[in-house]
């Protein structure tokens, strides 16, 4: 654990305070010494929310300050160079590019090169053919008739490599695509995507600190619109 207390953004607790003495009284009480602190999601786990979202969002003033707290909490440079991969598929190609150059500038400073990550085309984890199969056929149905390019790029690259990539665990995956989806108000697509991500291991407590975590990063009204949709597939699946 880092020795230093936990920065909250890229800005100095002084240069904040200058400018709103009330958001540095919540970054630091509220933020950083409760919220990151709940026992609902490790802080590895956090980390990996929050910098999808500021991804996501395409926020990258602060993501230097995430991912220095991610890779102090477990996070490694292959992961996080997974997670923007992910996040150019979930939250567009640009977005990527910004995170890149964020990324690159903390990489630099920690001595982090091309031999600490993931090669370009790895052997892929084996995939579920039953299950891919009923993503196939659900895809064919509602997508194909209207955009058969969408289709095709859906199974290839992103379902039979993408996701099959072994430099980040499928709950990770999952858990990044979902905050993603949270951040963006994507609700439409988060009911797949949850379940997909409680397949892979992601809890029900987890899965509502989720939403927690994306009130203060993504805003209050992203995360209570995913409320009733998140609790629509907790319900179902209880059942």
């Amino acid at each position: 654990m880092p020795s230093s207390p936990m920065p909250v953004s890229t800005l100095e607790s002084d240069a904040i305070r200058a400018v709103s003495p009330a958001l540095a009284r919540y970054a630091d009480q509220t933020v950083r010494d409760d919220l990151w602190k709940r026992p609902q999601l490790s802080t590895r786990d956090r980390s990996i929310v929050t910098v999808a979202i500021l991804i996501a969002r395409n926020q990258p003033d602060d993501l230097p300050a995430y991912l220095d707290i991610a890779l102090d909490h477990g996070v490694t440079p292959a992961e996080i160079s997974e997670i923007i991969t992910h996040l150019a598929f979930y939250a567009g190609w640009s977005n990527a590019m910004g995170a890149i150059r964020a990324t690159r500038e903390v990489f630099a400073r920690r001595g982090v090169d091309p031999a600490h990550l993931p090669p370009a085309s790895p052997p892929l984890n084996p995939i579920n053919e039953e299950s891919e199969a009923q993503r196939v056929a659900a895809v064919a149905k509602t997508v194909g008739p209207v955009a058969p390019g969408l289709e095709s790029f859906t199974t290839m690259p992103l379902f039979r490599d993408l996701w099959l990539r072994p430099g980040l665990s499928p709950r990770d995956r999952s858990l990044v695509t979902v905050s993603a989806l949270v951040a963006n108000g994507q609700s439409a697509q988060i009911p797949y995507h949850l379940n997909k991500a409680m397949d892979n291991g992601l809890t029900a407590e987890q899965a509502g600190e989720v939403l927690t975590q994306a009130a203060f990063y993504a805003g209050w009204p992203n995360a209570f619109s995913a409320v009733p949709v998140v609790a629509a597939v907790l319900g179902k699946r209880a059942k």
